[in-house]
């Protein structure tokens, strides 16, 4: 018996373009490729067994994300940024996660969220209790990211994995300015706490409260006191 095309869904196949992209993100974000760096073609494409068609047009998607930079008659650079693209990276990410909070709340699906956000929480708690900054800081990733994901935007989503990589480039100086790494455990988990809730207005809040902390602490400004008190 012979059924109609139209009711499945098309199989979707990561581009080969889609997956180097993917793999030099993860690699800007984790300073393996340092802010500042050129991209040479030629090494990068040996080194990840690609050709540079493919490679180049990778190249050329994070050049649109902001992730890199084009000079012209230099090369490709990764962006280094100054205090007022990292206040303004806090900013996106900011409206990002307050709109995706806002999709999961009028699908009501804050509890089943928060249920998901407090189990990566247990572990960020694990980290912080044996001061493990990185793992503190896959966590901290994941925990943003699972709660992007539910809002199942995929707009929102692909806005926020560029966001994330430009936090991530901080996160080495971030993890400095936290003199107990608890307190980062406890504004997670308050977040989570008013998904459960579905009280929209204090998760706009308290997201606000979190964002400001970390911009404070990052750029030195001396109000990280008052914004996680």
């Amino acid at each position: 018996m012979w059924f109609p095309l139209a009711i499945f869904e098309p199989v979707v196949r990561e581009s080969t373009p889609s997956i180097i992209a993917g793999k030099l993100r993860t690699a800007i974000g984790r300073g393996q490729i340092p802010a500042g760096s050129q991209l040479v073609e030629t090494e990068l494409a040996r080194e990840l067994g690609v050709s540079r068609g493919p490679l180049r047009e990778a190249m050329q998607r994070l050049t649109q994300e902001g992730l890199l930079i084009s000079i012209r008659n230099r090369g490709i650079f990764v962006i280094t940024m100054t205090e007022e693209e990292v206040q303004d990276m806090y900013v996106a990410r900011t409206a990002v996660e307050r709109a995706a909070a806002e999709l999961i709340l009028q699908k009501d699906g804050g509890k089943d969220i928060a249920a998901q956000l407090s189990r990566v929480v247990k572990a960020m708690k694990k980290a912080a209790d044996k001061a493990d900054l990185d793992a503190m800081s896959e966590a901290d990733m994941e925990y943003h990211s699972t709660l992007v994901a539910a809002a199942e935007s995929p707009r929102l989503s692909r806005m926020h994995n560029t966001l994330l990589t430009e936090t991530r480039m901080c996160l080495t100086a971030l993890e400095q300015r936290y003199p107990d790494p608890h307190t980062r455990v406890g504004e997670h988990q308050a977040i989570a706490d008013a998904l459960a809730k579905d009280d929209q207005d204090l998760v706009g809040k308290l997201l606000i409260r979190h964002m400001d902390d970390a911009l404070d602490r990052l750029t030195g400004s001396g109000s990280a006191d008052a914004a996680t008190a």
